[in-house]
């Protein structure tokens, strides 16, 4: 059982948050985007390369096989991470982006068929759309789009409209990487169910906030990405129920996600194996594991409880500072704030906090569709993380109204 750490001091742990910038101090808002690492992922990658490495599955040697051993812990820590029932249904993907295009490629390609529908949402990740694109043209289906209220919620009735036999694939985010809108997946895996479509979940922006309990959902497939959940970059996973995995044929072919290649044919693994071709970054999956202990240890509920107080304080503060917009007021809210400060360009807002040492996200945040409907070119984000405080919020607040007066 993972030793306990107090929230209070969480921030000893990420080295990263005593730097200054433009010699102030880090106030890292950015979150959305990546989160920091903290020492013990940070040690535990490098205790691998420094003592332990070797490639995985492949070797008899001693060292090979302790690898080996640490990266299929890694895929058991992730399974009951987000309560999967067997650890052979969590596949490592680089992130989301990945994960997804799996989905839309090993599954897709063999699913859909002519006048088939995949619905998605307007607000939706680029990662979540354009390969669902792709796979539209290529097969020639149809991508259906869900409509979203002008506060930022999903429009379930939309959904509902939508959904027919032709729907075969549901594919929507659990929180929006914009508005931080929670999304009920519950309710529309159950829809997806319902009209016999699979439930995709984008969890990349839940799964460092909130529980994730894949049984509970009763989603098919469910991707997020390690360096959302401070873990390194290039690691992630998706889970897939095991008999729709077990069904898949492989979108990529190599090593290691074979039984037998000959000239006359190849057979191949079983999942996760046979999603998982080539040499993996086995030292991503010790570290996207030790991540995940990290949060454990200091427990979700509070993580969640601690970051829902830092969002409030943030709308509440803008509220208060007046002339700012607040994008997407979803009553089920979570780590991400989007908003504009009168007509300033986001760019503008951003650089003036860049100098103030607040990082900050500007732009359309791969969330093109949803800038349209709302009729903007872009947001400035901020998004919190177990290690954000009062004090942090406090400087935004600060530094948004400075910007405000410089620019207005």
């Amino acid at each position: 059982m993972n030793e306990k750490i107090s929230l209070a001091d969480v921030r000893q742990y990420f080295p990263i948050l005593t730097e200054k910038i433009y010699g102030r101090p880090l106030t890292y808002l950015d979150n959305g985007a990546t989160t920091q690492k903290p020492t013990q992922v940070i040690e535990a990658c490098a205790d691998i390369y420094r003592k332990q490495n070797a490639n995985i599955h492949r070797g008899v040697h001693h060292l090979s096989n302790v690898c080996t051993e640490h990266y299929e812990n890694a895929r058991k820590t992730v399974a009951k991470h987000i309560n999967a029932a067997e650890h052979s249904s969590i596949v490592f993907v680089r992130n989301t982006t990945e994960a997804i295009n799996l989905v839309a490629n090993a599954y897709g390609n063999t699913r859909l068929h002519v006048g088939d529908e995949v619905v998605v949402s307007q607000m939706e990740h680029h990662s979540n759309i354009v390969p669902w694109q792709l796979l539209c043209e290529r097969i020639g289906a149809t991508l259906r789009v869900i409509d979203i209220t002008d506060n930022g919620e999903l429009d379930l009735h939309s959904l509902e409209k939508i959904l027919c036999s032709r729907t075969k694939i549901v594919s929507i985010t659990h929180v929006s990487n914009v508005m931080g809108t929670v999304n009920d997946i519950k309710k529309i895996c159950q829809m997806a169910h319902a009209v016999g479509a699979i439930a995709v979940v984008d969890a990349a922006q839940s799964v460092p906030h909130t529980v994730i309990d894949v049984v509970d959902l009763d989603c098919d497939f469910l991707a997020f990405s390690g360096h959302k959940v401070y873990a390194p970059l290039g690691s992630g996973a998706l889970y897939g129920r095991k008999e729709i995995l077990q069904d898949m044929q492989p979108w990529m072919g190599g090593g290691e996600m074979i039984d037998k290649v000959s000239f006359a044919g190849t057979t191949f693994a079983d999942p996760p194996l046979r999603f998982e071709a080539g040499t993996p970054d086995y030292v991503a999956a010790v570290g996207l594991a030790t991540a995940l202990d990290f949060v454990d240890s200091v427990g979700l509920p509070i993580i969640e409880q601690h970051e829902k107080q830092l969002v409030d304080k943030i709308i509440n503060g803008l509220k208060t500072i007046g002339g700012i917009r607040i994008v997407g007021e979803a009553t089920n809210h979570s780590s991400a704030v989007s908003f504009l400060v009168g007509k300033s360009h986001p760019y503008d807002v951003g650089m003036i906090l860049d100098k103030m040492g607040i990082a900050v996200r500007t732009g359309h945040h791969c969330a093109q569709p949803l800038m349209e409907r709302l009729g903007i070119v872009g947001t400035v984000r901020a998004s919190v993380a177990m290690y954000t405080t009062e004090n942090d919020i406090d400087t935004l607040l600060n530094g948004v109204e400075f910007a405000k007066n410089m620019l207005s």
